[in-house]
């Protein structure tokens, strides 16, 4: 909108190029360029760009156009009010560029979900002392003309009038999202050597089968051989699609673009265990050089996870700390200093309250995380509708003191809208962490079982690039431990059955 006219004799022909950064490192390539739109300052561009989304990831973009140019991160564009983002252009100095407007969209026909149901009538019989065992076979057509298989069904035994359970099947798998692409169902009968009889064939269509939600669709099987040998071939049976129904799946973008804020809160290891900040062996120490591995982990899933907080105020804790003024033990103490509000504006102002609050306490211990898990989980208690998810950032160096209380809230909070990550940072074994997690066996307390598994948890030394390239370790770092939170969320949206909420029209 309203861009910079540079031709003398008439409006500019503006075009914008598209370039995506590469993971870790500074490289920008180009991933492809609009139309050329003649004689215009505000261009509706038409070509579409299609970008595989990551939450998981800070996918940096760069638009560049004859003027100037804007950065922004995918997760921005999607994160934003209906998936709208304006951004001004920058490139001439002093001068307004314009401004360029980016919408985002999720491509709609991959998460339909088919279920449908089919029986057959007067298969041709196979079987010698019995009737035929007759399955089908469901093949999706290739662009290049190949067939690739993409569902059978159960075999229904020693019957010529078989019906079939009812299945479900994503419409990516079955047409890739080409209502008009050819789908081939075959007929067999099953045999326990594996060499199954064919019976006989026919093809349809996304669209065609969904005309079934109105009426019944009957198909005539033919077999090709026997149709060329025998001159009075009707057909090997008939195939009647009895129902069809659709449904979409919900997708995280879905609750994303639908209002629910993703509300970040992070809790601190200030145990003595960490070594004093201001030696060089400390974990917590502050080199001019380079961040310690706290402030690294921080970093690296702040900065994605703000991208999806609306108001980027982040309440920041530290716990197993002296805090002053009295010298009091805390394990949910405000790192800015604030009880009645621990917020910090952006993961900036938690690592500036962060670096603050380890000159004024004093490490001690022990390592509890139950207070600020409840802390956290009393938040997302207020709020249950969807509207509002909550993400609990614990970055650690050692043994949970306060286990038991620990499964005791996770389990409590595993029915709320929120996840929890923990970071392990210095050279610890993280047994115990692997049973929090709950990967390999659901976490349980007192009998009570965990409703959803809420917990990821990875050790830092595990992420840290070998060359020292804090960049690259930040990166791997946030794209494994925030790679669960979609999922975790949509297992809460779905236990609860909560819908996303339209976006609000233009």
């Amino acid at each position: 909108r309203n861009l910079l006219d540079m031709d003398t004799f008439s409006k500019s022909d503006p075009v914008v190029v598209l370039f995506v950064q590469v993971s870790g490192s500074s490289e920008w390539k180009e991933f492809g360029r609009t139309e050329v739109i003649d004689n215009t300052l505000n261009p509706d561009f038409v070509r579409k760009f299609v970008l595989d989304y990551y939450f998981e990831e800070k996918q940096n973009l760069r638009f560049d156009d004859f003027l100037g140019q804007a950065f922004v991160a995918l997760g921005e564009v999607i994160g934003s009010q209906r998936g709208r983002l304006e951004r001004p252009l920058t490139g001439v100095p002093g001068k307004r560029c314009g401004t360029i407007l980016l919408l985002a969209e999720e491509l709609s026909n991959c998460r339909d979900i088919v279920t449908m149901q089919l029986c057959a009538n007067k298969l041709d019989k196979k079987d010698f002392f019995g009737k035929s065992d007759p399955f089908l076979v469901f093949y999706r057509s290739n662009e290049d003309g190949t067939f690739t298989i993409c569902h059978k069904t159960e075999v229904v035994k020693n019957t010529l009038n078989p019906v079939w359970q009812p299945f479900t099947i994503p419409v990516r798998a079955l047409c890739n999202g080409d209502y008009d692409r050819t789908v081939k169902i075959d007929v067999y009968d099953w045999d326990r050597d594996g060499s199954h009889d064919f019976i006989g064939e026919f093809a349809t269509s996304y669209r065609e089968l969904s005309r079934a939600q109105s009426q019944f669709t009957v198909y005539e099987v033919l077999n090709p051989r026997k149709k060329c040998k025998k001159k009075k071939y009707v057909n090997s049976g008939t195939v009647t699609l009895l129902s069809f129904s659709v449904e979409s799946e919900f997708t995280f973008v879905d609750y994303i673009r639908g209002g629910t804020q993703l509300n970040f809160t992070v809790a601190i290891d200030f145990t003595a265990s960490n070594g004093l900040p201001s030696q060089p062996t400390s974990l917590h120490y502050a080199s001019p050089y380079q961040l310690s591995a706290y402030a690294l982990a921080l970093k690296a899933v702040g900065e994605i996870i703000q991208d999806y907080d609306s108001d980027k105020l982040f309440p920041a804790y530290g716990f197993g700390a002296k805090v002053p003024p009295d010298g009091k033990i805390s394990h949910q103490f405000p790192l800015n200093n604030n009880v009645e509000n621990p917020s910090c504006a952006g993961i900036e102002g938690v690592l500036e309250s962060y670096l603050q609050s380890l000159r004024t306490v004093q490490l001690y211990g022990p390592t509890n995380f139950a207070p600020v898990i409840n802390q956290v989980a009393g938040t997302a208690a207020q709020v249950t509708d969807g509207s509002q998810y909550h993400v609990l950032l614990i970055i650690t160096d050692g043994v949970i003191s306060d286990m038991l209380q620990t499964k005791e809230a996770i389990v409590t909070a595993s029915s709320l809208p929120m996840s929890i990550i923990i970071v392990g940072v210095g050279p610890a074994e993280f047994e115990a962490m692997e049973e929090l997690d709950g990967d390999e066996v659901r976490l349980s307390s007192r009998g009570r079982y965990a409703e959803r598994d809420i917990v990821q948890f990875v050790p830092f030394r595990d992420y840290v690039d070998d060359s020292g390239n804090q960049v690259l370790s930040m990166a791997r770092l946030a794209k494994d431990v925030l790679a669960e939170i979609p999922e975790q969320l949509l297992s809460y949206m779905k236990t609860h059955d909560i819908k996303p909420r339209r976006a609000d029209p233009e």
